[in-house]
């Protein structure tokens, strides 16, 4: 029994690439009846043995390499066997194959979506007359080295392409041109830069205002208290600007820093909009407006932030006090959606109106109708950029109809559970 167990730990402790050959070995030996444990003579059953392992340890060493072997050539296989409209169809962006004709071979379905349809065979040359690309066909097919340039679309809507061309493969006499779309790349970092160039302009004019009276009041003012007095008043202005400019910056840095996901409080807008109506009436006061409240008597619930909602209709109703102040009034009416899905929460005066051709860009940052008028009325330009982002939160929608001469209405359309919509419409 002691034999037994020895020989079973011997096998145990061995590698799993070895362990068949040995057992193997000491089964044949076995059948010998040979005992190496013992010291049995039997040199040539151990020969035999030593034989046969080392045939068996060969014989699994190449059965591993062949079946290594067999899994790196299965996927190259596989490759060999695809078609170029299989691969092209593969790739989501437009994709053409030409000859060194500049004939087109292959074009996938994104291509010719993007730029139409092309016949295979014709000529890339007759549908691209744009003279940069005329340039990188010639470069390409002459020098035979990749190629890289930024491309504009023009028609029919203005698209930023950069194309990458190169030929495939040694001797086919095939090249690829891929285009690779850019043009929301490049709307983000248009955006980005010109935030970055309006928000510097907005501090530095306040900055440039408080500098030079804080300048005079050391200088020629310094023994006037007159002018001391003025002067601080317009510096405190100034900077009372600056720091709303800089909150209403970060209100919306803290909006696109929250994760795209819908609040779920439930809010109860009838309160809601009461309330803010009444905070905001020393304001409706001071510019001749009286706020009128059209609510149903059934609550508006929904689900929601009830801070930011708060902030939305804060701007939507200051924003009516002040622009649509000829009117003398301001009517705020909320309504269930005709088919019970939703509600809708409406501000509208009865002032001047917004010129059609502004309304489509109301809703971007520092973007104003009237800058004159909108930096008298402490006006930041960021109002309407905030409701946007907290509406977007709430899948809610901004509806805009605006006439000259008879007021604008700024809708707010919440969606019921089922309903999802993030978007500014216009009405003439």
């Amino acid at each position: 029994m002691k034999n037994v167990e020895v020989k079973k730990t011997a096998l145990g402790d061995a590698a799993p690439g070895v362990r068949l050959p040995v057992a193997a070995a000491l089964a044949l030996m076995t059948l010998l009846g040979v005992d190496l444990f013992h010291g049995g003579n039997g040199l040539v059953a151990v020969g035999a043995a030593g034989a046969f392992l080392v045939g068996l340890w060969l014989a699994n060493v190449e059965a591993k390499r062949e079946v290594k072997a067999e899994l790196e050539e299965k996927p190259k296989r596989a490759i060999d066997r695809l078609t170029a409209a299989q691969l092209g169809a593969a790739v989501n962006e437009p994709l053409y194959i030409i000859n060194g004709k500049r004939e087109v071979a292959f074009v996938n379905a994104v291509a010719e979506e993007a730029f139409g349809t092309v016949a295979i065979g014709a000529s890339l040359q007759l549908k691209f007359r744009a003279p940069e690309i005329q340039e990188l066909l010639d470069q390409l097919v002459s020098t035979n080295q990749p190629q890289m340039l930024d491309y504009v679309e023009r028609v029919p809507v203005e698209r930023a392409y950069r194309v990458h061309a190169a030929p495939i493969g040694e001797g086919t006499g095939l090249y690829i041109l891929l285009f690779r779309d850019q043009s929301e790349t490049r709307r983000i970092e248009k955006m980005r830069s010109d935030f970055i160039a309006n928000a510097s302009h907005e501090l530095r004019t306040p900055l440039a205002s408080v500098s030079g009276f804080i300048e005079t009041l050391r200088g020629p003012a310094r023994e006037d208290d007159r002018a001391r007095d003025h002067f601080l008043s317009i510096m405190h202005e100034q900077t009372s600007r600056m720091a709303r400019l800089i909150d209403d910056l970060l209100s919306l840095s803290r909006l696109e820093m929250k994760p795209f996901s819908k609040p779920s409080e439930q809010v109860e807008l009838n309160r809601l909009v009461s309330g803010v109506a009444d905070s905001l009436g020393h304001i409706a006061a001071d510019n001749g407006i009286e706020i009128k409240l059209d609510m149903p008597e059934d609550p508006l619930r929904i689900s929601g932030n009830r801070d930011e909602l708060v902030q939305v209709f804060q701007n939507l109703i200051e924003n009516a006090c002040k622009y649509g102040s000829g009117g003398g009034k301001v009517v705020v009416r909320g309504l269930p959606a005709s088919d019970g899905n939703g509600c809708s929460i409406s501000v509208r005066d009865f002032g001047p109106g917004i010129p059609q051709e502004h309304i489509p860009r109301l809703t971007e940052r520092f973007y104003r109708v009237d800058v004159e008028t909108s930096r008298a009325q402490k006006g930041t330009g960021l109002g309407l950029a905030i409701v946007k982002h907290i509406l977007s939160r709430h899948g809610a929608r901004l509806t805009i109809r605006s006439k000259l001469g008879e007021g604008s209405t700024f809708a707010v359309h919440f969606p019921g559970p089922s309903v999802v919509a993030t978007q500014v419409e216009q009405f003439h």
